[in-house]
Order: structure tokens, then C-alpha cells, then sequence
């Protein structure tokens, strides 16, 4: 039976935060750019590498990824004959710096045939689905096919992983200030 309830960013990333990329990495990251692309969540592994998972929610957009600048190395032009000729964009394999990239999409979207509409063929794909109502967790994610690991991926900094762990602090606190902005109005509508 196909799962017809909408599904969040959020509500994904927290799945696997929880349930796939816990016990592997030191940090996680929502949002972040610091790779010089946006990853909807970064992961900063034990020995210091890079995690970056897309989430997608309808198969639309995931076809698009493959169009974004992080998967095309596009070189630098030069004047040929008074023209500015730019070379032709090459395909990459992994974003910048990154050691593993997945997808994480909702299972009633996935189809086996989408495989050949991912960017990359070492890009990973992670389902999400609702579980019954008396599961501990409400989502259950099942990793479709594992990402290969970037050999040139190397560890990065201790710097920069401060740098990761400081958003990642920021954020947190802007999520209570959400939280708490959420209660006022509440109590605010009931008054």
C-alpha cells in the first residue's frame, strides 16, 4: 500500500540522523554549505570525512539534482579567434570534499529505474517510510543502496570541523528560540 502522507525535510533528516548516521558520525549538520553546496544534512564521520545527504520528496526533484553545479566541473574559458569559448562540463562522481553522497526520498516514490536518473553511480539511496502506531519510531529508513566512497576524499581539519560543530551549535539554539516562538503563539490563541 502506498504511503499518500506528506513528508517534511525535516522530518527525513531527523530519520536518519537518528537511524542511519548516528552511530557513524561525530556531527551532523541541517543546511549547510560549507563545502561550498548546500547538503541537506552533512555528516562529519569519526575519522574526520564528509557525509552528504539530499533529501528529496518527489521524484521531480530528485530527477533535477543532476543539474546542480556541485555534480559538473566546468572549466575556465579562453579567447579562441576573439570568441570566449568555454570548455565542456565534465561529470563528477562525488560533490567537493565529500567521501559518500546519498539520496534519502520517501520509499512510495522510489522506483528501481530512478537509479539511472541519479547524478553519480556512487551516490547512495536511503527510503524513508511511516512504521505502525505503536512503533517506537514513527519513520523507518532502509538504505537502498550503499554510496561508494571518494578515494580522494580527504579527512578534513580539526579547524574546520569546529567551524561544522559551531553552526551546528548555532542552529540548535535557533531551533529552541522556534520552539518557544511556537508556545507563545499557542498560548497566546488560547487566551
Amino acid at each position: 500500500m502506498a504511503d499518500t502522507t506528506r513528508w517534511s525535510e525535516f522530518e527525513i533528516a531527523r530519520a536518519i540522523g537518528r537511524q542511519v548516521l548516528q552511530r557513524r558520525c561525530l556531527l551532523l549538520v541541517d543546511r549547510c554549505q560549507w563545502t561550498g553546496h548546500e547538503a541537506d544534512v552533512l555528516g562529519v564521520t569519526r575519522n574526520l570525512r564528509l557525509i552528504d545527504i539530499e533529501i528529496k520528496i518527489s521524484r521531480g526533484d530528485l530527477k533535477a539534482d543532476g543539474r546542480k553545479d556541485k555534480w559538473w566541473h566546468r572549466g575556465f574559458g579562453t579567447m579562441v579567434d576573439g570568441k570566449w569559448v568555454r570548455p565542456a562540463a565534465v561529470a563528477k562522481l562525488w560533490p567537493h570534499s565529500i567521501w559518500k553522497h546519498y539520496y534519502a526520498l520517501p520509499a512510495d516514490i522510489w522506483k528501481p529505474e530512478l537509479i539511472d536518473c541519479l547524478p553519480s553511480p556512487a551516490s547512495g539511496v536511503i527510503t524513508v517510510s511511516r512504521t505502525p502506531e505503536n512503533w517506537k519510531e514513527s519513520v523507518l529508513t532502509a538504505v537502498i543502496r550503499r554510496a561508494k566512497p571518494n578515494p580522494d576524499a580527504k579527512p578534513i581539519s580539526s579547524t574546520a570541523v569546529l567551524d561544522i560543530a559551531r553552526l551546528a551549535n548555532l542552529r540548535m539554539w535557533d531551533s529552541y528560540e522556534d520552539r518557544a516562538q511556537i508556545a507563545r503563539e499557542l498560548q497566546e490563541s488560547q487566551v
